[in-house]
């Protein structure tokens, strides 16, 4: 039986109907659309008619803001018509609900599927209807679907056949060979092909489409780096600089002893660091056989004692996949580059993103054919990117997207993440024979085959109609679990050598480990029936790992992995005869020798020409400067992004020391991302990364574009308080499809001699990179593009951030001497300056520090303005081109009163260029600006593509503040506890509870983490007694943050509802809060939660109707996260006897849903009885509804409320994500004392 359910959000909670109704409005210019209705739809198969009645107002839908219908709703001559996703893609909307309610059921996972009717309504055409589908419907993963019931949801799966082996292969000749390679779709080429010929020859067989696939993905561009590899037999440089570049290079290879081997773009890449390390300048790598990531050793400060850890870093591109899935390909960007730190047994803690794209404002009609619009591309990659990372509890540090022409031909999506472990987690042991390799996480479907071959070829308009299957959907609660696994010291020192499923799924992951392997396929866990041998070999499906443990050590494993909630099974076994053997159904179906795949194919070979190398003109060169400062900050790449980043969760993790945006107003954005190491306990020791780039430069003179890469990346460091000598490097490369011209060839060789200048110039090392060298569509070419990632580890006090902090202080500009370009500083002159700005930002004398890039000096000054309002005068002999010339390596410093500028030789200009205001003023070259339109105009530049400011009514709107001193205060009545016991749950897909744990042990609490175990019905059933028995022992219930369930199917929290309203934990909490006097928590999903089941605002777990308050979606539409204020409004609560009404605290949010709505009388009633705990408000403590103020546009400016007698409270606010040293670039109090109040209760 086939059950359906309808689900409608009310109006006024159909904020994405609204949002959707806008963009087809304004982007496809619809304007005869009248009104716009989403319904989702879900059948169900599998359960009974009572559940089915059960889990419609808890599961799928919420009766405060949700209509239901078990009809297809009447629409009254709309248009209407329905999209599903496409039979294989990962829908987590439809993997939720069935997960939910089997927490219900605590029986077998049923079938759940979901789909979307859109009814429109208007006066709109046959043409109008299709333009819409065509907007809403990506063809590469969703379908229309049809309107009709269902008698059933079981597909027929066709078993399928024998893997075909291909007779007369070895006899093929190069027209039929050809024809093969184009029939099948494979990457390799010709000479790839004969190569495979000779040896299936050798072995007196003809090959299976597996081994010919397996071949095909490990020879990829994406595998072996190809284009990269390739021979470069004859290299003509007309330009000077390159030339003696190339000659240097040559000397470093003969002094390096390494004549012999071949000159190539990946020799040139590499042998800066080998160079660095052999002359003593590069030192701490940790080397080993293992393919993870960029590894270095460091010292940590652990609780005041220094320990040896491990420091990872790694930079990943998805360019493909984003281009024509922009959601998944994005999500799977951030997944797939988290994973290879991930498989170094380290916990990833903070990410960047970098992305290119072409102007997201010009009008969607210019959009090429077989091209997804920018703006569609641009904001639904964000939403992609950041739903990924939100969920896996990943802070991302700095949001950054650079806007060129040139990526139109495919989109640039890039993600940087930096990971650390203590080093004796981590053992590197040679697998031998005998050992079992294990995997973890994800199952496997046909999601991403192809995926390595397909992101190395050129694309045209056909080919993005037939890659579908290519494009990979992310799980981000899967992979958190792994990060949780692999947190643990138990289970990580049993690992001999992992390695995560990227590209080639298990052929390459389980291939990579051993020499000698023999692979079951038929032990792969899979997601649906019917994949054949080939598929389970060279899937990409995401969120697995393979391990190589012990035999002995396998089952201890396995235990591990279940107390994680993880699927884990034993598919392989590491043999001696080097060969890797994979057998399926009983047919072996690959059977290549080691050898042979690790040859890569045949050796390709190419002549070399750089041509002479352009010269940069700025934009900027003309006008006066009121002129030139609005065209800057104006210019897409120097206006606010705000309403981008600001999607992105940038505190998770308790360990941000700069937030993206900095200064009372957070405007001004960071130079670099820094963030506390995550240790368990107290730590003063921080990582930075920062990037550097400029396409603009790049076209014209890929040599010293790439050079000055290296150099802004790494001042952009030191400008944020690290030190250069402590950097290491990894590189971003991006270019053009090169195919047989010398030419296009020269683009890539000279950017990469370029940065291996700099690095040994200036003496940091790039041990790392990644190149993705497919940039191409029809005639179109991707900008040549190399971007350098920094790093460096040092004391989180010498953090510094460049929003002006005062008026009335000095401001000095430190700069290198520069070469006869303009552009290129002097090295031992930048050596001097970065020496001079540390010295400045080691002893604090430093209060704000920028360094210029694409805007200039000009840039640069004006953020540093706008995030504490605060003016700027500069001195009289500073012209306005002064401020427009480019000024890589230079520094602006806001110098504290009693600092010294420091001294400095000849090769360094040290000046005294102005001094900070309190009026809000850029006043230079004789004109006065008015910086309060400057950042107006700055502010608006893209925010048509990304909001983030109230417009209308709720511009500036307060509403009232509410007090309550509260006449008798709820106290303890049992025995005192000196050491309370928290139990803090946490399902599939919480983020929070590291950080909610380590502050409640800060405060003296003895605290429990419990994993709520869903794999089979058992295990949900073992988990619930579990919990009952927990919270019997326990005086404090923490419900964590996160995503519980992924938020979904459409609403948040469902997952840990449905827990709780399992009769024996209603009583056990029930029991908790009448008869112990204790006390319940919830933060953001939690606070979700306790507003779902009624403990807030009602005190006891009660069944849900229309009339009760919620928790629904931001009015933004969007995720939110960033830092507010939030005033204590009443007294009532325990949690809160710390504090008094009218304090202030400045409290990280991040939540996509946090507006609290309820009717009127519930409000007046809350007020009433105390019950409105917190509420958002601005630097004046004034409660109100503009978006600067309230994030999510809470009724009352509503934070936080509790039950009646105050036990219970429920807030968005994350107090638990401040820790010492944290949020420096922004001012107020951050430690919000509950933790301490909720500790000290039970002290009575």
């Amino acid at each position: 039986m086939v059950f359906r359910v309808y689900v409608e959000k009310k109006p006024g909670f159909d904020v994405e109907a609204q949002q959707l109704a806008g963009e087809l409005r304004t982007i496809l210019g619809l304007t005869g659309l009248k009104a716009l209705r989403i319904v989702n739809r879900y059948d169900v198969e599998g359960i009974s008619q009572e559940l089915f009645d059960q889990t419609v107002p808890t599961v799928f839908s919420e009766p405060q803001v949700d209509n239901v219908a078990y009809d297809l709703p009447d629409f009254a001559g709309a248009k209407v018509f329905a999209t599903e996703f496409l039979p294989g893609q990962f829908d987590q909307r439809a993997d939720s609900a069935a997960e939910c309610i089997q927490l219900i059921s605590q029986g077998e996972r049923p079938t759940v599927r979901s789909a979307k009717l859109y009814a429109l309504e208007g006066d709109l055409t046959d043409a109008d209807v299709d333009t819409i589908k065509h907007y809403v419907i990506n063809p590469v993963e969703a379908r229309e679907a049809s309107l009709e019931t269902k008698e059933t949801l079981k597909t027929q799966v066709p078993v399928p056949g024998k893997v075909e082996t291909i007779a007369g292969f070895n006899e093929m000749d190069a027209e039929a060979g050809q024809k093969f390679i184009d029939e099948r779709g494979l990457a390799m080429d010709l000479a790839d092909l004969e190569f495979c010929q000779k040896y299936f020859s050798e072995e007196s067989r003809e090959p299976t489409i597996t081994e010919i696939k397996v071949i095909d993905t490990y020879w990829s561009d994406h595998c072996r780096h190809t284009t990269f590899g390739t021979e470069l037999d004859e290299v003509t440089i007309d330009d000077a600089t390159v030339k003696a570049a190339f000659e240097r290079y040559l000397a470093m290879r003969h002094e390096l002893g390494r004549d012999a081997k071949p000159v190539c773009l990946m020799d040139m890449g590499t042998i800066g660091a080998k160079w660095l390390k052999k002359n003593g300048v590069l030192t701490g790598l940790d080397e080993s056989e293992e393919i993870n990531a960029c590894t270095v050793k460091v010292k940590v400060d652990v609780n005041g004692h220094d320990e040896d850890w491990l420091f990872l870093f790694k930079n990943e591109t998805h360019n493909h996949p984003t281009e024509i899935e922009p959601f998944g390909g994005a999500a799977t960007c951030i997944g797939g580059c988290i994973r290879d730190p991930l498989s170094g047994r380290s916990y990833v803690y903070q990410a960047m993103r970098v992305t290119g794209a072409a102007d997201p404002t010009v009008p969607v009609s210019e959009t090429l054919e077989g091209k997804l619009p920018q703006r569609k591309l641009v904001t639904t990659a964000a939403a992609g990117y950041s739903s990924y990372g939100n969920q896996i509890g990943l802070a991302t540090g700095q949001v950054d997207e650079i806007y060129h022409p040139g990526y139109v031909a495919k989109r640039m999506e890039v993600g940087a993440v930096v990971a650390a472990t203590p080093a004796d987690h981590v053992r590197r042991e040679t697998p031998a024979p005998g050992d079992k390799i294990i995997l973890l996480g994800g199952r496997t479907g046909r999601d991403g085959i192809g995926g390595a071959t397909g992101s190395s070829k050129a694309h045209n308009v056909e080919s993005l109609e037939l890659d579908g299957a290519e494009v990979q959907k992310g799980n981000a609660p899967v992979e958190r679990k792994l990060q949780r696994l692999f947190r643990r010291g138990d289970a990580c020192r049993l690992i001999k050598r992992c390695n995560d499923f990227g590209a080639g799924g298990v052929s390459v992951a389980v291939g990579e480990l051993a020499d000698g392997l023999f692979v079951d396929l038929n032990t792969v866990p899979k997601k649906y029936e019917g994949l054949d041998g080939t598929e389970l070999a060279i899937s990409e499906s995401q969120e697995r790992m393979a391990v190589d443990v012990a035999a002995e050590d396998v089952d201890e494993f396995l235990a591990y992995a279940r107390e994680e909630n993880l699927e884990a099974t034993v598919i392989a076994t590491v043999t001696e005869d080097p060969r890797m053997v994979m057998t399926w159904n009983g047919d072996k179906i690959v059977n290549l020798s080691r050898e042979f795949l690790a040859s890569n194919g045949a050796s390709k070979h190419q002549t070399v020409h750089v041509e002479e190398q352009q010269s940069y003109e700025t934009p900027w060169g003309e006008g006066t400067l009121a002129e030139r400062m609005n065209k800057l900050v104006t210019d897409i790449n120097v206006a606010s992004n705000k309403g981008l980043s600001e999607r992105f969760d940038s505190t998770i993790g308790a360990g941000t020391v700069l937030m993206p945006f900095g200064g009372k107003r957070q405007l001004t954005p960071n130079m670099a991302m820094v963030a506390k190491l995550p240790v368990f306990g107290e730590t003063t020791t921080a990582s930075a990364m920062a990037w550097g780039f400029n396409p603009y430069i790049m076209e014209q003179n890929q040599f010293t574009g790439a050079y000055l890469s290296v150099v802004e990346s790494l001042s952009k460091l030191v400008a944020a308080g690290f030190e250069h000598e402590k950097a290491y490097l990894s590189f971003q490369e991006y270019f053009e499809k090169l195919r047989d011209e010398p030419e296009r060839w020269g683009k890539p060789m000279a950017a990469v001699l370029g940065a291996l200048m700099a690095q040994v110039d200036l003496g940091a090392g790039a041990i790392g990179g990644k190149d993705s060298m497919s940039g191409t569509f029809e005639q179109l070419d991707v900008p040549p593009t190399l971007i350098s990632f920094a790093v460096a580890v040092g004391n989180m006090k010498r953090a510094t951030s460049p929003e002006f902090k005062g008026a009335g202080h000095r401001v000095i500009r430190i700069a290198p001497r520069y070469q006869a370009d303009g552009l290129t500083p002097d090295k031992d002159s930048l050596l001097e300056v970065f020496s001079a700005v540390e010295e400045l930002t080691d002893f604090g004398d430093a209060l704000a520090v920028s360094t210029p890039g694409y805007g200039a000096t000009a840039e640069a000054i004006f953020k540093m303005t706008v995030g504490n309002q605060i003016g700027v005068k500069l001195a009289d002999g500073i012209s306005v081109d002064d401020l427009f010339a480019p000024a890589y390596g230079s520094f602006i410093i806001e110098l504290a009163d009693t600092a010294k500028v420091p001294a400095v030789s000849n090769l360094v200009e040290v000046s005294e260029v102005g001094e900070t205001t309190k009026a809000y003023q850029f006043v230079a070259a004789g004109e006065t600006l008015d910086l309060a339109e400057l950042q107006d105009a700055w502010e608006g530049g893209i925010e048509s593509v990304f909001p983030y400011r109230s417009k209308g009514d709720e511009k500036g709107k307060t509403v009232e503040t509410v007090s309550f001193n509260a006449p008798k205060k709820t106290v303890y009545t049992g025995a005192g506890v000196a050491k309370p016991h928290v139990i803090i749950p946490v399902f599939p897909g919480n983020n929070c509870e590291y950080d909610s744990a380590a502050a409640f042990e800060r405060a003296g609490a003895d605290v429990s983490t419990l994993i709520v175990n869903n794999l089979t019905p058992a295990a949900v059933a073992e988990s619930t007694a579990a919990l009952v028995e927990e919270i019997k022992k326990s005086q404090i219930i923490m419900i964590p943050g996160g995503f519980s369930g992924g938020d979904e199917p459409d609403g948040s929290a469902k997952f840990i509802t449905a827990f709780f309203r399992a009769p024996a934990v209603t009583e056990a909490v029930r029991d908790l809060l009448k008869n112990r006097d204790g006390l319940m928590l919830g933060i953001c999903n939690g606070f979700q939660a306790l507003v779902k089941l009624g403990l807030v605002p009602y005190g006891d777990i009660v069944p849900m109707t229309a009339e009760c308050p919620t928790l629904t979606f931001n009015t933004i539409g969007r995720h939110q996260s960033r830092l507010v204020r939030t005033r204590v409004a009443s007294n009532l609560s325990p949690w809160l006897a710390k504090t008094e009404v009218d304090d202030m605290h400045t409290i990280a949010i991040s939540h996509g849903e946090g507006r609290f709505v309820a009717s009127d009388d519930m409000l007046a009633q809350l007020k009433a009885n105390g019950q409105i705990a917190t509420q958002y408000v601005d630097e004046a403590g004034v409660p109100g509804m503009d978006l600067s103020v309230n994030p999510n546009g809470s009724l009352l400016a509503i934070e936080g409320i509790t039950s009646p007698d105050g036990r219970v409270f429920g807030k968005m606010g994350h107090s638990e994500r401040y820790s010492n040293g944290t949020f420096k670039n922004v001012p107020g109090e951050k430690d919000q004392p509950l933790f301490a109040a909720g500790v000290e209760y039970f002290a009575a």
